[in-house]
């Protein structure tokens, strides 16, 4: 245990990120900035590190002062009516997004791939979700975009129905029609939230697809130079007062004015040289998809930036990866995904390729096969999240009502969601997938019986 000098006592923490901060690792993961420094003159971060007191502004405030400032050149940048700072990511932003167009009780048409913030929010806002299935794409073993055929169907049939929230791009890169599906949801007089979270890049390389919705979540610490939980949520058609309002029911009473200050310095750097180093990097992203077999469905648009590499054994390639001090972002039992970004260079393209020349193993890129269809709604989102829970041995499930999302890679959507009843079959995809549990929370049998009766939708 290491002690250092003018401390009391150890600090395991700070010491095991010092020496991953000092092994000259190659990060192709999040956060954007991939360890690096960002070029700008003055003091950072500490001497900026402040709180309200008269001079800084107040996030969830009046308005009027530097931060709304720096919130509506993030708003233009997007290409939307106003911006929220976020300091508790875009976890915060899902919640206040989804309070914002859906509020108590609603009904909400949500994708099955969404965050587990999104299924969250559907029990601390007690909503009854209609999910949107996607479509399987057999030959990359990924799920595809979410159908505007889709989202008319479900409108159509679930007029009850005002709010839709998709997220877009995936994990995998994959974009949805944003455009045509903001035109279905005018038509049926329902509106459209976006959790863009792995896209805050996108608008800097001349995307445009986030202004057909009525709320976007963005997470500016997964791809650009931001630090972690710095996020933003923009929105069309809402006044500033109310999105503070709403967002500070989520958001901390004393946001960090660092996390502030280096969301003001991101964007402007975006919209110069941040900016040309992205496009930069979306080349080298090509380059490299070429080289090694990628992700890239015809006719489909993918993020430019976004390295998924289809193998035979993705999990084994990303642990070689790893032993040669390069962190890709996931990997599943077929694909590596990695995140290229504007902090990247040529030298960090070489070294890359290097590390994939000493573990690359040719052959058939592995295929995944699609999900079972969801099991049973059981309980409700709200009943199954604060429902007493026990955690129940894997071989013992089937019959149980899930407590959590079962969510393996691939597909990154949840096979059983909170609520639903675990059936056999779905215990045997998770199985095959290389799901490595023994166990899983469930909920216990004696509260499910009379469920409604301690839970309703004003109770807390």
């Amino acid at each position: 245990m290491k002690f250092h000098p003018g401390l009391g006592g150890p600090t395991p923490l700070y010491d095991s990120l010092l020496r991953l901060a000092q092994a000259n690792t190659l990060q192709l993961n999040m956060p954007g900035h991939h360890g690096k420094p960002l070029a700008v003159e003055g003091l950072w971060p500490s001497a900026l590190d402040f709180t309200e007191n008269g001079s800084t502004g107040d996030l969830f405030g009046s308005g009027g002062d530097a931060i709304e400032e720096a919130e509506q050149l993030w708003a233009k940048a997007v290409g939307m009516d106003q911006c929220l700072f976020l300091t508790g990511g875009s976890t915060q932003g899902v919640h206040t997004g989804l309070a914002l167009l859906a509020g108590i009780g609603g009904h909400v048409a949500l994708d099955r791939g969404s965050h587990r913030s999104a299924y969250n929010a559907l029990g601390l806002l007690d909503l009854t979700p209609h999910y949107l299935p996607r479509p399987w794409l057999e030959e990359e073993g990924v799920t595809g975009p979410i159908q505007p055929e889709t989202v008319e169907d479900t409108l159509r049939h679930h007029p009850e129905i005002k709010t839709i929230c998709i997220t877009s791009p995936t994990y995998y890169g994959v974009l949805s029609d944003l455009p045509a599906i903001g035109a279905v949801c005018r038509r049926h007089g329902a509106r459209l939230m976006v959790d863009g979270a792995h896209g805050a890049h996108l608008p800097f390389l001349g995307y445009t697809g986030y202004q057909a919705a009525d709320v976007v979540v963005l997470s500016a610490h997964k791809t650009l130079a931001a630090p972690g939980q710095s996020a933003l949520l923009l929105a069309r058609g809402m006044d500033m007062d109310t999105l503070r309002q709403v967002g500070s029911v989520y958001g901390s009473s004393s946001p960090s004015y660092v996390m502030m200050a280096a969301l003001d310095v991101v964007r402007a750097h975006m919209e110069g040289a941040g900016g040309l180093a992205y496009r930069q990097a979306a080349q080298r992203t090509d380059r490299l998809r070429l080289r090694y077999p990628s992700l890239r469905p015809a006719g489909l648009e993918l993020d430019p930036t976004r390295l998924v590499l289809c193998c035979g054994d993705g999990d084994r390639l990303a642990a070689s990866l790893r032993e040669q001090g390069v962190y890709p972002e996931m990997s599943d039992v077929g694909h590596v995904v990695l995140i290229l970004t504007g902090a990247d260079t040529d030298r960090d393209e070489a070294r890359l390729c290097q590390a994939l020349e000493q573990c690359w193993q040719p052959g058939t890129p592995r295929r995944c096969p699609p999900p079972p269809p969801p099991p049973p709604q059981v309980l409700t989102p709200r009943q199954a999240l604060f429902a007493p829970r026990r955690r129940v041995a894997w071989e013992a499930c089937a019959g149980q009502v899930a407590a959590v999302q079962l969510a393996p890679y691939p597909p990154g959507i949840p096979v059983v969601a909170p609520g639903e009843k675990l059936e056999k079959k779905h215990l045997v995809y998770l199985e095959e997938m290389g799901y490595n549990v023994q166990c899983t929370d469930v909920v216990l049998p004696s509260w499910e019986v009379g469920a409604t009766q301690y839970i309703k939708g004003d109770d807390l």
